[in-house]
């Protein structure tokens, strides 16, 4: 199984701090380990699970998808307009 990043993904991890990034990587090992861990989400988003998890008392929300036996991390944030840019970003693939 391999792990790809999108590039909306790459962006948004390079603004992460060095223990953030320690954090972001044990959440994604988790999700490699358990792919059910996030929800599978309905309608325009089908398809698309999001894991949601908490880095220094922030709530944070990572989409992925699968393709075939691999996974792509499509996007990461905070709750605030992260439906909307993740539509967004879907739409313009």
């Amino acid at each position: 199984m391999k792990v790809y990043l999108s590039s909306s993904f790459g962006k948004k991890i390079k603004k992460f701090k060095k223990n953030e990034k320690l954090e972001l990587d044990n959440e994604i090992k988790k999700i490699i380990e358990n792919s059910s861990v996030g929800s599978e989400k309905k309608g325009d988003l089908k398809g698309v699970f999001v894991h949601k998890f908490q880095i220094a008392n922030t709530l944070y929300l990572l989409s992925y998808r699968f393709v075939g036996e691999d996974i792509e991390l499509i996007t990461i944030g905070p709750h605030e307009n992260y439906y909307r840019d993740l539509k967004t970003y879907l739409k313009k693939r």
